[in-house]
C-alpha cells in the first residue's frame, strides 16, 4: 500500500464541496503511515484536517466516526469530522473513504518535552477511554491481531527479504510465548486505541491536554495492551525513563485501577506490543525504504523495548504506581 502524497486541488475541492467547504489551497502532510493526510485552507482562510483512508474500507471508517462521536458525548477530548451535506458521513475518492475534521491548533511533544506531568494526564485521558467501553459500539477486533502479525511476517519470508529472518525467527517464537500466557490470564478487554504515540495527542501550550486524535486503529482488545502500547510509545528514549512511566501509570490507576489480573497482564501484553510494532515496522518502513536509505523508523527500536520488558526493567516501577 502507497501513500498517496498528493491530491489534485481540482479533486480536494470536489470532495469539499460535499462538506460545505470551498477549498483554496491543499498540503500533503507528513503525519501518519498508514493513511494520506492534507491540510485543507478554504477561501475565507480557514484550515482543515483531511485523511484518506487507505487501508480501511468504508465501513470501517463509518465505525471510527461513531465511536469517536460516541466518546466525545462521553467527555472523551476528541475531534469529530464535519458533516457532510448528504449526511453520509465519508466521501469517497476512487474507492477511498475521505473525511474532514476541524484544525486544532495544539502541540506535539517531541520526545524531550515529554513531562511526568503530560504522563499522568495522558494515563487518565486513557483510562477514560477505556471506561466508555459499556457507552459506546462495540469495535472490531482489528487488523493486528496475533495471526495477523504471523501473516505479515510470512509475506516478508516469503518475498525472500532475508536480512529479516533472524529477527522475524525471534519475534515469532514470543509471539507463540506470549500468546499462551495471555490465554492464561484473560485481562479485562474493551475499547482501545491501540497507537496513542505522541503524534496522536494535541496539548495547550500551557500543557493542558487537548485532543486524543487517530482512531483508525481503535479496536476490542485488552486495556493492558493499551496501556503498554502508550507506556512504550511516550516513556522511552535511549531507554525507558522510569519516572515517566510510574506518573503514566499513577495518572491511569487512580482513574481506572489495575488490580488482579490485570497487573500480571501488563508485562504479557506490553511484549507483545512491542512485537506488534516490531513487525508493522518492518512491512511499513524497512520494505519500503529506499535503496541505500535508512528507513524512517527503525523497528529494532521495538525490539529493544522487548529485551528491556523481558529483563525486568518496569516490574518495580510498577508494583510502585500501582500501590
Amino acid at each position: 500500500m502507497a501513500l498517496l502524497t498528493s491530491l489534485p486541488l481540482s479533486d480536494a475541492q470536489r470532495l469539499g464541496r460535499e462538506f460545505g467547504l470551498e477549498v483554496r489551497q491543499i498540503e500533503a502532510l507528513s503525519v501518519g503511515s498508514v493513511n494520506s493526510n492534507f491540510a485543507l485552507t478554504t477561501a475565507d482562510g480557514t484550515r482543515y484536517f483531511a485523511r484518506l483512508y487507505e487501508e480501511q474500507d468504508r465501513e470501517g471508517a463509518l465505525s471510527e466516526v461513531a465511536l469517536v462521536r460516541s466518546l466525545a458525548s462521553a467527555g472523551v477530548p476528541v475531534v469529530q469530522c464535519l458533516a457532510r451535506e448528504d449526511d453520509a458521513v465519508v466521501g469517497d475518492f476512487h474507492g477511498k473513504s475521505f473525511a474532514v475534521f476541524p484544525w486544532l491548533e495544539g502541540e506535539i511533544l517531541c520526545q524531550g518535552r515529554v513531562t511526568e506531568d503530560a504522563c499522568r494526564k495522558l494515563g487518565a485521558a486513557l483510562a477514560r477511554v477505556h471506561l466508555t467501553t459499556p457507552l459506546v459500539p462495540k469495535p472490531s477486533e482489528g487488523r493486528f491481531r496475533i495471526a495477523d502479525l504471523r501473516e505479515r511476517l510470512q509475506r516478508v519470508e516469503d518475498g525472500h527479504h532475508r536480512q529479516y529472518f533472524e529477527d522475524i525467527a525471534r519475534i515469532r517464537e514470543r509471539l507463540d510465548f506470549y500468546e499462551a500466557e495471555r490465554l492464561k490470564l484473560s485481562a479485562p478487554r474493551g475499547v482501545i486505541h491501540q497507537d496513542l504515540f505522541r503524534d496522536n495527542v494535541l496539548w495547550t501550550p500551557q500543557g493542558e491536554l487537548l485532543a486524543l486524535l487517530d482512531f483508525e486503529s481503535v479496536c476490542e482488545g485488552a486495556f493492558a495492551y493499551d496501556v503498554m502500547v502508550t507506556i512504550c510509545a511516550w516513556c522511552y528514549g535511549s531507554r525507558f525513563e522510569l519516572p515517566l512511566v510510574e506518573a503514566l501509570l499513577g495518572g491511569y490507576h487512580a482513574a481506572r485501577p489495575l488490580v488482579g489480573a490485570e497487573v500480571s497482564a501488563l508485562k504479557v501484553e506490553g511484549a507483545i506490543g512491542c512485537m506488534r510494532f516490531a513487525t508493522t515496522r518492518i512491512t511499513d518502513f524497512s520494505l519500503r525504504a529506499a535503496p541505500g536509505q535508512p528507513p524512517l523508523r527503525d523497528y529494532r527500536r521495538f525490539l529493544a523495548r522487548l529485551s528491556a520488558i523481558e529483563a525486568g526493567e518496569l516490574d518495580s516501577t510498577i508494583a510502585r504506581a500501582l500501590v
